[in-house]
This record gives structure tokens, C-alpha cells and sequence, in this order.
């Protein structure tokens, strides 16, 4: 199964958000802790898979951006 890079950005940050939920709500520490160094290892590994995705575009700097023309 190959799972694209924006997906492991979602439950990354879903993770993380988990965490301060977890945080605020004063659950256990052990669980708190396994969330964190959970959720920075998907971060780590997501930026890594976001970085090295094979992603190609014909854009260049001269087309800056779409919606606003340059005058």
C-alpha cells in the first residue's frame, strides 16, 4: 500500500493535535509521552516523504502567481 505524503501529514497532525487534547484533559503522562515521541517521529518521517516525493511541475518564476498578474 503506498500512502501519499499528504496523508501522513494528516495524521501527523492529527496526532499532535491528540496531544494537546491529551495535555489539557491531564491523561496519564506515559500516554502523553508515547503520543510525542510518536508524533515527532510521523513528523520527521513526513517531512522526509514530502521531500523526496517525485513531484513535477511545468511552472516556473515567471508565472508567479495565477490569481494576482504581475503589472
Amino acid at each position: 500500500m503506498n500512502i501519499k505524503p499528504i496523508t501522513w501529514l494528516y495524521i501527523t497532525s492529527l496526532i499532535l493535535v491528540l496531544v494537546a487534547a491529551c495535555s489539557y484533559f491531564n491523561v496519564s503522562f506515559p500516554i502523553v509521552f508515547f503520543l510525542v515521541v510518536t508524533g515527532q517521529l510521523f513528523l520527521i518521517y513526513t517531512v522526509y516523504r514530502i521531500l523526496t516525493e517525485k513531484y513535477t511541475t511545468t511552472k516556473t518564476f515567471d508565472d508567479f502567481y495565477e490569481d494576482h498578474f504581475i503589472d
